[in-house]
């Protein structure tokens, strides 16, 4: 591992650290005596780590977002390696949903679970550890095609979850004990809030700017950078604050295998369907490869916390993925160099 890389690793542990201290030390809880209403009686503070989390998805994500979408240049996208990646990463993102709603059929876990799991299992830090690797291992040449991809992560793996979770939670209205839905109804909601969604309307609004060749306006522009270059910092403290608020307890396990996924299973099958499957080689194999062995990111605890479901879970297997990836990353460059 290059000594770039290490010293990212470094960096996102300080930060998250810092947003340990924050949490444990509560330093963004109401002070005595706060938190009443007019006629004194105590009112429940709202959670910091969720409050920050809101902020997040509700106007630096998109913001993010936005400019991402409205400033790609689809002339020069590698189509065909874009395909060779996402075409495994949906797959797996599919599977893992599908088996732990199977899973989850009786209700054990909330509705959201499914879908937290599958963009925990896919999802990976492909900007505060992705891009200061691909540009060590791979130099400008890597770096472009990994930043291609990363111009379309967030957008395709979101967008898909989104749509997954939002029509399990119109359809968990149909259940007993909830008001009878039409199917009709349930596909209407689903729509209706798919759309009308900070990840996925800013995605549409951004695409629509783009198509029409609409040029941002400077100022405009300054905004949206300024507002999106927030997501990275504020993500990593969320995770400290997480980590302090919820702690691990009870979720060690899940989020292991999830790691796992992330780290070994994600990659090889990456490898497996861009090689063999799409005859990808040489240089663009191994920046596919090495981002799918990524340790998972921070938007999907953002998700998580954004649903109310295994926001722990979500927390604990970003940390452990992240330690891992120092062990996981030499492995997959040593298979990479046997597969030639």
């Amino acid at each position: 591992m290059s000594s770039l890389v290490f010293f990212k690793l470094l960096s996102i542990f300080a930060i998250v650290t810092i947003g340990w201290v924050v949490g444990k030390l509560r330093w963004l809880s109401p002070a005595p005596g706060e938190g009443r209403d007019d006629d004194g009686n105590a009112i429940k503070p709202a959670d910091p780590a969720r409050v920050l989390a809101n902020a997040a998805y509700y106007i630096f994500v998109p913001a993010l977002l936005f400019r991402t979408t409205a400033r790609i240049d689809f002339k020069t996208m590698p189509w065909g390696t874009l395909v060779a990646v996402f075409v495994p990463m949906l797959a797996m993102l599919t599977g893992v949903y599908l088996l732990q709603r199977r899973a989850n059929r009786g209700g054990a876990l909330p509705v959201a679970a499914p879908s937290v799991r599958a963009i925990s299992a896919v999802f990976g830090n492909t900007v505060q550890v992705g891009i200061p690797m691909a540009a060590a291992l791979f130099g400008e040449t890597g770096l472009a095609i990994h930043l291609a991809i990363v111009s379309l992560h967030a957008l395709v793996l979101l967008t898909l979850t989104t749509a997954l979770v939002e029509r399990d939670l119109a359809h968990a209205q149909r259940r007993p004990g909830h008001a009878g839905m039409h199917l009709a109804a349930t596909l209407l909601s689903t729509a209706r809030n798919t759309i009308v969604h900070p990840v996925v309307l800013p995605v549409l609004i951004g695409l629509t700017w783009n198509v029409l060749g609409l040029p941002l306006p400077a100022v405009a522009d300054e905004i949206l950078q300024t507002l999106g270059q927030a997501v990275v910092p504020l993500c990593l403290v969320l995770i400290g604050m997480s980590l302090a608020y919820y702690g691990v307890q009870g979720a060690v396990r899940a989020a292991v295998w999830l790691s796992v996924l992330k780290l070994m299973v994600l990659p090889a099958l990456v490898l497996a369907v861009a090689h063999w499957g799409f005859a990808l080689g040489g240089l663009p194999l191994a920046v596919v490869v090495m981002l799918a062995a990524l340790p998972i990111g921070s938007n999907a605890l953002i998700f998580a916390q954004r649903y109310r479901a295994l926001e722990a879970e979500a927390t604990a297997a970003t940390v452990f993925s992240t330690l891992a990836f120092v062990v996981t990353a030499p492995v997959w460059l040593g298979v990479l160099g046997w597969v030639g």
